[in-house]
């Protein structure tokens, strides 16, 4: 997975907005910017949860990274519903979505699959039926 850096922009309910920005390698959080400082802190890599969190790209310069790691050439881009960008692996068929997070699977792996011969003649089948 390759490494992205975020920044949060959660409106909070409170007086202040406390947003760091993080170093992430898929789902594990390397590094974060304190909100305050700008002082990166490193850390063991952990969990990083993303739900009822909104975040925007930033700059892996932040945290001193200039050269990006390769992109594993298998991956693609993919842009979801609601125009977040999502990294697709085609030779592992994973997806770095919420969704494929939660439950192993989403709509972008999915997309990925042919449609099995027998679907498409049920379908043609089912069209030539109504004309």
């Amino acid at each position: 997975m390759a490494l992205e850096a975020l920044k949060e922009v959660t409106v909070w309910n409170t007086d202040f907005q406390c947003n760091h920005t993080y170093l992430l390698d898929g789902d594990k959080v390397l590094a974060y910017r304190q909100w305050h400082t700008g002082e990166p802190i490193w850390g063991s890599p952990m969990r990083f949860d993303r739900r009822y969190r909104k975040f925007e790209p930033a700059d892996l310069k932040l945290f001193g990274i200039v050269d990006a790691p390769v992109v594993n050439p298998s991956t693609k881009v993919v842009k979801g519903s609601k125009g977040n960008e999502y990294i697709l692996d085609l030779d592992e068929k994973t997806c770095s979505c919420p969704g494929f997070k939660f439950r192993g699977k989403c709509k972008h792996v999915d997309a990925l699959e042919p449609i099995p011969a027998e679907v498409i003649d049920a379908m043609r089948l089912a069209d030539a039926a109504i004309e």
